[in-house]
């Protein structure tokens, strides 16, 4: 269902009646394209609990919608945007002998990259305070290897798996055209969509289509930094912006649009990485405005949007009046916990046309086994029931934590609850440096990072994303007494702990 509490804005000092503004919206979100015709309206009392108004307003509001044509009232459905509407609506062992022990006698070249916490060699029951991952154990396995299973038992098995082009499964289309749209508010059809292996494909195979040598490419400050990493690659010059609390400066952004001729914009508008912080609503509409005047190409990576706690979704810079200038990029490996990567990219059918042929020369198709069994789970509802169960206990994780670093972290560290996501951007005291608490923290059963790699190309600061959906709450509350113990062992201790100039790292 779309935030129609976001969608939805009521000025209660207006002279026009509640219900009429309600209406008019409902109007323009038709006009926009948002509400396509067919599209089933939440049911009075469900609408009305959404924005807190009494359902007899709801009622006047839709009576009004239907009395000038432009939704329907079908018996025993509901509400639904009428099929002809009152206007035109727009719109990626070895041996010694062996002669692999030897050279290589060529050059080749290097790939830029950072130091990251290698948690995949951790001892078996370490707890693992990882980047903001989904709980495998949550994850639909069951009816994921069911549908799979009856994929390859049907018939028609050699026809949907060994066949396949470079922009994926068209039922997977089918059923993210329908997903996207009522969760995002997209208006696309299967030629502006692409399925990948995951995010980080898309992302490096709309970076490749865009990026030439000495391009300026604009990216938040801190940033993600494998997204860092990959425009680099490709020759990029990174221009950084910074990001507070209301998210990426966009004032900044049109300042370096006036002074340099700039290729790309990559943005996470949505529970900034790593920060966690939402594109205020003022300064999407700028950023659209920016968008729009300097025909600004925007990589727009969108990587966990299914899930929200303390208010409805922002919806996308893509579902926007963006020039189609946007490229959308999201994952559903977030969102399901699986060790399955599908990923997709929505933009203009003439890039993704010649996209798709470049991803041809890297992976020729997607895996057509995960892309079947995913539409078919989109399709029964699965994937939408998991969605709901997943964000409710996250929620409670994300609550748990806040409320653990309150209490056992006090005012040695400092947070602002994320609305949404899987981890919470801490930042610790200067007299607790992340990289001598990680060592301790290894000792005593808890692998958790220094949060360097957060800070590539950026000044470090001592801060680091606490991922706190993979924890239950039993480890929850293990992984913050950890910390506190450790933090306490620092009191009276703080003259051995020394900066490393040469290490750029604290020790003790």
């Amino acid at each position: 269902m779309l935030p129609f509490k976001t969608l939805i804005v009521i000025d209660r000092n207006s002279r026009q009646p509640l219900y009429l503004q309600i209406a008019n919206r409902f109007v323009g979100l038709i006009r926009e394209g948002v509400l396509k015709p067919g599209l089933l309206l939440p049911s009075s009392r469900v609408l009305a609990l959404q924005l807190e108004l009494h359902r007899k307003t709801i009622v006047a509001a839709y009576e009004e919608l239907v009395s000038q044509d432009w939704v329907t009232a079908i018996p025993r459905k509901g509400i639904m945007v009428a099929s002809n509407l009152p206007v035109i609506r727009p719109r990626s062992f070895q041996t010694p002998s062996s002669p692999y022990g030897q050279g290589p006698a060529f050059s080749f070249g290097s790939i830029p990259t950072v130091a990251l916490s290698r948690h995949e060699t951790a001892p078996p029951g370490q707890l693992i305070i990882n980047d903001g991952f989904p709980d495998v154990r949550e994850a639909p396995l069951e009816a994921w290897v069911k549908e799979s299973r009856a994929i390859i038992q049907s018939p028609r098995y050699h026809q949907l798996l060994t066949y396949g082009t470079p922009a994926g499964s068209n039922a997977l289309r089918r059923q993210l055209i329908g997903y996207l749209t009522n969760t995002r508010g997209l208006s696309i059809t299967p030629d502006n969509l692409m399925v990948t292996r995951g995010a980080q494909m898309a992302i490096y195979l709309a970076a490749a289509m865009l990026i030439k040598k000495g391009d300026y490419v604009i990216v938040g400050s801190p940033n993600y930094f494998f997204a860092d990493l990959c425009f680099e690659q490709l020759g990029a010059r990174l221009l950084r912006v910074p990001v507070d609390e209301d998210g990426i400066d966009v004032e900044a952004i049109e300042q370096l649009c006036r002074k340099h001729k700039v290729r790309m914009l990559y943005v996470v508008p949505h529970h900034h990485h790593p920060t966690t912080v939402t594109l205020s609503a003022e300064r999407r509409m700028k950023l659209l405005h920016i968008i729009r005047t300097y025909r600004l190409a925007v990589l727009e990576d969108d990587y966990d949007f299914d899930f929200h706690y303390s208010s409805a979704p922002i919806l996308p810079l893509a579902s926007g009046d963006h020039g189609g200038n946007v490229i959308y990029v999201g994952s559903f490996t977030k969102s399901l916990g699986l060790s399955v990567r599908i990923g997709f990219m929505v933009a203009p059918a003439a890039f993704l046309a010649e996209t798709a042929r470049l991803r041809q020369l890297m992976d020729l198709r997607g895996d057509n086994l995960s892309e079947e069994t995913l539409a078919a789970l989109l399709a029964d509802g699965t994937i939408e029931r998991h969605l709901k169960k997943s964000g409710r206990l996250y929620h409670e994780r994300r609550d748990q934590l806040a409320h653990l670093l309150r209490m056992k972290l006090g005012n040695k560290v400092q947070f602002t609850e994320p609305a949404g996501g899987m981890a919470i951007w801490v930042t610790f005291d200067p007299r607790f440096p992340l990289s001598v608490i990680s060592g301790k923290a290894a000792a005593m059963g808890l692998r958790i990072t220094g949060g360097e790699h957060y800070f590539y190309g950026t000044t470090p600061a001592n801060a680091l994303r606490f991922g706190f959906a993979s924890l239950n709450h039993k480890e929850l509350n293990k992984a913050v007494g950890i910390l506190e113990k450790i933090t306490v062992s620092f009191a009276g201790n703080s003259e051995n702990i020394k900066f490393d100039t040469k290490k750029d790292q604290w020790k003790n």
